[in-house]
C-alpha cells in the first residue's frame, strides 16, 4: 500500500473512533438536555476530522511548519462549530416548546371537551329528577288523587323554579367557558348587593331553619357587572344554606382591603367542612364529593361555583374556599381601583 492510501487509511480509522467514542458522549448527553448534546454534536465532528487530519498529516510526514498551519486552519473551524451547535440548540428549544405548547393545548381541549361531556351528563341526570316529580304530581292532581292539592301546587312552583335556576346556570357557565360573556361595567355597591342576596335567600332559608344575615364594612362599591355578581353572590348564599343544618347561620360580609386593591365577599356557614381532598374539586362542573354535599331536595346540578368562579375570573378576580370552624369560608375577591 503507498505512503498516501495509508496516510488516508489511518486518517479515516481515527476519525472513525474519534467520532464513535464522540457519538457516545452525545449520546448520554442527550439523555440528560437535549440542548446540550445538539451544542456539542458538531464539536464532537470537528475533533473527529481534526484527529483524522492530524494523524493523516503526520503519516505523510509533513514538516513541523505545515502540521502547525494544518492546526490553526482546523482551531478556526472549533468557534464556527459552536456557532453552529449554538444556533441548532435554540431551534431544537423552540421546536420543543412549540410541542409542549401543543401537546398542553391538546390536553387542556381534551379536558375541557371531557368536562362538557360530564356536565351534560350530570344536568342531563339532574333535570330528569324534577321533570319526573312535577309529572308524577300533575298526573296526580289530574287524576284528583292528590292528597293536598294546593301543596302539589306549591310543589310543583319549587320544582319549576329549581329547573329554571338549572337552566340558568348551564347557561352562565357555557357562555363564561366560551368567553362571550359581556360585562355591564358599572358602579355596584356590594352593601346594596349584600342586602337584595339575603332579602331573595331569606324565604329558603326560613323554610331550611337557618338563620341568614350580613353587613358590609363601610360603602365598600367595585367597578363591575351587578346581575353577574349579584348571580355570583346569591349561588354562594344558596349553596351555604342548603349544605348548613336546621339552626346553623350564614354570615354574608363585604369589606375592601385598600392595600391590595381588592373588595371581598365573603360567605361563612356551618356546613360541617369539607375533606381537604375535595376542596380542590369543588368548582368542577358537576362535582359533588362526599355525601354531605350531594344532591338532595331542591339541590341543583353542581354547577353553581363553577359559576361562581368564572364570574370572578370575568371580574379579574378569583374564588376561593376553605374550611373554617363549623363549616366553610368562600371568598370572592374583585379588583378595586386605587383610592
Amino acid at each position: 500500500m503507498s505512503p498516501d492510501l495509508t496516510a488516508f487509511a489511518l486518517a479515516g480509522g481515527t476519525t472513525a473512533v474519534v467520532g464513535a467514542a464522540g457519538a457516545l458522549v452525545v449520546g448520554r448527553l442527550a439523555r440528560r438536555s437535549v440542548p446540550a448534546a445538539t451544542v456539542s454534536a458538531p464539536l464532537v465532528v470537528i475533533v473527529s476530522m481534526a484527529a483524522g487530519v492530524l494523524v493523516c498529516a503526520r503519516a505523510m510526514f509533513l514538516s513541523e511548519h505545515d502540521i502547525g498551519l494544518v492546526l490553526i486552519v482546523l482551531a478556526a473551524t472549533v468557534p464556527v462549530a459552536l456557532v453552529v451547535g449554538v444556533l441548532l440548540s435554540r431551534q431544537v428549544r423552540a421546536a420543543d416548546r412549540r410541542a409542549a405548547a401543543e401537546a398542553a393545548a391538546r390536553a387542556k381541549a381534551e379536558a375541557l371537551d371531557a368536562s362538557r361531556r360530564e356536565m351534560v351528563a350530570w344536568v342531563s341526570h339532574d333535570l330528569r329528577t324534577p321533570l319526573a316529580g312535577i309529572r308524577a304530581m300533575a298526573e296526580a292532581l289530574e287524576d284528583g288523587v292528590a292528597a293536598d292539592p294546593h301543596e302539589y301546587h306549591r310543589r310543583i312552583g319549587r320544582e319549576t323554579d329549581r329547573l329554571a335556576g338549572m337552566v340558568d346556570d348551564l347557561l352562565a357557565l357555557t357562555s363564561l367557558h366560551a368567553g362571550t360573556t359581556r360585562l355591564e361595567l358599572t358602579v355596584v355597591s356590594l352593601a346594596d348587593l349584600v342586602s337584595d342576596t339575603l332579602a331573595t335567600i331569606r324565604p329558603l332559608a326560613q323554610r331550611l331553619g337557618v338563620v341568614v344575615h350580613g353587613s358590609a364594612d363601610g360603602p365598600v362599591a367595585v367597578r363591575g357587572d351587578a346581575r353577574q355578581l349579584s348571580r355570583a353572590l346569591v349561588n354562594l348564599v344558596d349553596n351555604a344554606v342548603r349544605h348548613t343544618p336546621g339552626g346553623g347561620q350564614v354570615v354574608v360580609t363585604a369589606s375592601r382591603d385598600a392595600t391590595l386593591h381588592c373588595a371581598r365577599l365573603r360567605v361563612h356557614d356551618e356546613c360541617g367542612g369539607i375533606p381537604p381532598e375535595d376542596l380542590a374539586h369543588l368548582t368542577e362542573p358537576g362535582w359533588r364529593g362526599s355525601a354531605a354535599r350531594s344532591p338532595g331536595d331542591g339541590r341543583g346540578a353542581g354547577l353553581g361555583l363553577a359559576v361562581v368562579e368564572g364570574i370572578a375570573k370575568a371580574h379579574g378576580g378569583s374564588l376561593s374556599v376553605v374550611n373554617d370552624g363549623l363549616g366553610c369560608l368562600a371568598t370572592v375577591e374583585v379588583p378595586t381601583e386605587p383610592s
